[in-house]
């Protein structure tokens, strides 16, 4: 489980990063007017909190799904073989 959620965080890390650099990226290369910049830097903090959250559920949902699906003992289908 431990895994589980340090990738979680870690993909949802580079997700969210990825999705700032995509909102607020303008503000960092154009000269725009201060208050440009501000709102888009304010919308990708908000996108990014809003994608890292996502992300983190996404891949913690999905594994405590295939969690069950797996045999309780190794090379049995079922407990009662």
């Amino acid at each position: 489980m431990t895994v589980e959620i340090g990738y979680a965080l870690l993909s949802a890390a580079f997700v969210a990063a990825v999705a700032f650099g995509t909102v607020a990226g303008p503000a960092l290369f154009l000269d725009l007017p201060d208050t440009t910049v501000r709102a888009l830097v304010m919308t990708g903090v908000g996108t990014a909190v809003l994608v890292f959250a996502v992300r983190v559920v996404t891949v913690l949902v999905r594994f405590g799904r295939e969690t069950g699906a797996q045999p309780s003992q190794p090379g049995r289908t079922s407990p009662d073989s």
